[in-house]
């Protein structure tokens, strides 16, 4: 492909992005960056949440994810779904009800001071990791395709790429983008039907074929019940994607700051039980195309990359259509864009709100100082992504879940035990407990086999560390009267 036709169509792509940005951030205070004035409309936030919530990282990774695990992502994605309707029913009224900016000042109100630092803590540690993965994923295959051919140094690219989303994020915030996550949404989704569509023309076959193609291919098994040991058995799945839509959804800044921005409660809920729903479906899609990647490939001889998050990149780029290839990389770009730049976003405001109390601060010096955090928390990313480049070795999506599965647990620990327990705990041991948790959830995951048996932890060795938090918790709490929030 092209590498000038290539940068042409990002260029226009980001203009119209530019655009929007420059209407929409007309006027705009910090508390329309923060949760877009409560004007939000419902129906934009839960459709541009899905390109928030799939990212690149969907995009990619999970399409190449279906060579070794077939269907079996699509029991995480049900049980996203019991998880997202615990957020609505549960965790929406408490931060509507409590009018949270920071969805952490929560915890500080329920266990005090250390507790909520604590807990915003791990939220830039957890959302530092996800952005920058998310990045660096796109940051590569633009390497790939195209800087790579001009000898330009990769930390140059990513250096370009983190500018973008600060040039039009750093004005409008979130009032921004629940209007340009919708745009990009709609790209991802243009490209992956691009691309199934030149698949089936490439291979001869309708719609029907290629459904027919999917159903019989040996990568469509959805369920896996016979080993217990086994990382895909559904209720290991099943009751992780429960989890971890409740942790990297419903405790994280970045997905609820665009929950909060809805108008009232109501138009919130309906934004998220609309948005889980479609979610089913579109990850259905994305494992339907990696079937017939690997379908189209074995067919004609393609060789399987030794990573297969390369292999939606390889036949886009250089065995379909030119077409296909350009709306790739709009797709990749516009996948991994709507899940930085709200990160990006959510990462200033935890900063402005949970560390540096901007509230508390002068009105004329509220602006520069979130200006100068976002340009900060940009530095940031950027750095964090160069190491990523040295050391990552591992499928993006499976690195992913596992660092959410350290660093989300003892947000899930804290909010379960404020919830569920009416006790006080020692606030100043919190942060040891908080610790503490991860620690001991590496150290039994590398030693699983022997210690029980066998087995192996998947991803519910997040349900674990968010219980071996509540259990630290419950050893330092106390009885009082207090009022469940």
């Amino acid at each position: 492909m092209n590498p000038i036709t290539v940068i042409l169509f990002i260029v226009g792509y980001f203009a119209l992005l530019m655009l929007i940005a420059h209407f929409t951030s007309k006027g705009a205070t910090n508390d329309a960056f923060f949760i877009g004035a409560n004007k939000s409309p419902w129906y934009l936030v839960a459709f541009g949440m899905i390109g928030a919530s799939l990212s690149g990282v969907t995009f990619i990774s999970v399409p190449g994810w279906v060579g070794a695990s077939q269907f079996s992502y699509m029991q995480m994605v049900m049980g996203y779904f019991l998880g997202y309707t615990v957020i609505a029913l549960v965790l929406m009224p408490l931060y509507y009800r409590l009018n949270l900016t920071s969805i952490y000042t929560y915890l500080e109100e329920r266990f005090g001071y250390y507790s909520y630092k604590t807990g915003a803590g791990f939220f830039l540690l957890s959302r530092t990791i996800g952005a920058a993965f998310r990045l660096f994923l796109v940051a590569q295959v633009l390497q790939y395709l195209v800087f790579d051919q001009w000898e330009v140094p990769f930390f140059v690219t990513v250096m370009l790429t983190i500018l973008l989303i600060w040039l039009y994020t750093f004005k409008g915030g979130i009032k921004t983008i629940v209007w340009t996550d919708t745009l990009q949404t709609l790209f991802m989704l243009i490209a992956v039907g691009v691309s199934i569509y030149f698949i089936g023309a490439e291979m001869n076959l309708g719609l029907s074929g290629l459904i027919n193609e999917v159903k019989y291919s040996y990568y469509s098994q959805v369920f896996f019940f016979d080993d217990w040991n086994d990382k895909k058995h559904f209720v290991k799945q099943f009751f992780s994607g429960a989890f971890l839509a409740i942790v990297m959804t419903g405790l994280d800044q970045d997905m609820m700051q665009k929950n909060l921005s809805c108008a009232n409660i109501k138009d919130g809920q309906k934004n998220m039980f609309s948005f889980s729903i479609v979610l089913i479906f579109v990850n259905f899609v994305f494992l339907a195309l990696g079937a017939l990647l690997f379908v189209y490939a074995n067919k004609n001889g393609i060789e399987i990359p030794a990573k297969t998050d390369n292999l939606f990149p390889a036949i886009a780029t250089q065995h379909l259509n030119t077409f296909a290839g350009i709306f790739f990389i709009l797709g990749l770009v516009a996948a991994a864009y709507s899940s930085a730049d709200s990160a990006l976003t959510a990462l200033t405001t935890s900063v402005c709100v949970d560390f540096l109390a901007i509230k508390n601060k002068e009105e004329s010096l509220r602006m520069k100082l979130r200006k100068k955090v976002h340009v900060m928390m940009s530095v940031i990313l950027f750095v964090v992504i160069l190491l990523f480049d040295i050391i990552n070795n591992d499928s993006v999506i499976s690195s992913l879940f596992k660092a959410a599965g350290y660093t989300y647990g003892p947000l899930l620990g804290l909010y379960a035990f404020g919830l569920i327990l009416k006790r006080k705990v020692r606030d100043n041991l919190v942060p040891i407990i908080c610790l503490l948790a991860p620690v001991i959830c590496y150290f039994l995951n590398i030693y699983s086999k022997e210690l029980f048996n066998g087995y192996q932890f998947g991803f519910e060795l997040l349900i674990l560390n968010g219980g071996l938090t509540f259990l630290g918790l419950l050893a330092i709490s106390y009885f009082s009267t207090i009022k469940n929030s």
